[in-house]
């Protein structure tokens, strides 16, 4: 037994771990189907579909997620956009300060979120903003772009140069081998980290409730719920988007089978 357990002790710690991680939303998609008898949907009482048949049936909730949707998607497409520039300028490209530079695209990830909140709030009074839509994407865009350098540069550095040598050596002007040599290659890359700023700006609440103004974002408004009373359609769209989440994920690592496959034969 002994001898079993050390030869499987990272598979079983993995798996633990793993469990630990997917409960909560395990319990999530239970309670999704739950018919709460008060406001609170924190006991089991009954089966019910009610919720499922009417996922907008709370007043605001579906238009609080078409909003944090709307700022996710244009925070992605800005971030992907000028991440991706970042990292190229980065990893091809000697200028004075680049160490610097370097430096500072790190320090929102490690920087306490609230801190980071509190200054871009302090930016948008100074410069006499109005809190809303525009602050939280401008917001967002900012703390999304350090994670999409991440994942895109970690991509650049590991490309071969040799590759795009040979387009040019090909005949192959600097349009056409950035279009068919160098993205397709820093493709996954990019996809890796638009995912990962699409995820966080929709997930976040502490820098959108400091810089949101009167707008409610999905998290602001579970928030708010959880002080009255939590409806079961939040657990509806919870459940929803981790399947959409799982599916994503499935469907990108059966694609990349496929090529694999694809490659061999």
């Amino acid at each position: 037994m002994t001898r079993w357990i050390r030869r499987n002790l990272v598979v079983v710690a993995g798996l633990l771990t793993l469990a630990y991680l997917i409960l909560p939303n395990i319990v999530v998609m239970v309670f999704s189907f739950n018919k709460p008898a008060g406001r609170f949907n924190y006991s089991w009482r009954e089966f019910s579909t009610d919720a499922w048949r009417d996922p907008c049936g709370v007043a605001d909730l579906c238009g609080s997620l078409a909003l944090s949707l709307q700022i996710a998607a244009w925070a992605t497409l800005g971030a992907t956009a000028l991440g991706t520039m970042i990292a190229f300028a980065l990893v091809r490209y000697r200028f004075r300060a680049r160490g610097a530079v370097n430096s500072l695209i790190f320090l929102p990830m490690a920087m306490p979120e609230v801190v980071m909140a509190a200054s871009l709030l302090t930016l948008f009074l100074n410069m006499g903003a109005e809190l809303g839509f525009w602050t939280v994407l401008i917001a967002h865009v900012m703390f999304c772009l350090s994670f999409v350098v991440t994942a895109v540069k970690a991509r650049v550095m590991s490309m071969d140069p040799r590759l795009e040598e040979a387009a040019r050596d090909l005949y192959a002007g600097p349009a056409q081998t950035f279009l068919r040599v160098t993205l397709p290659i820093a493709a996954p890359g990019i996809a890796a980290g638009a995912l990962l700023a699409f995820a966080l700006s929709f997930d976040d609440f502490i820098i959108t409730n400091f810089n949101a103004g009167s707008t409610v974002t999905f998290p602001m408004f579970v928030w708010g719920s959880a002080q009255r009373g939590t409806p079961v359609q939040i657990n509806v769209i919870g459940t929803a988007m981790f399947a959409i989440a799982v599916l994503v994920v499935v469907a990108g690592q059966a694609a990349a089978a496929r090529r694999k496959r694809t490659k061999v034969s």
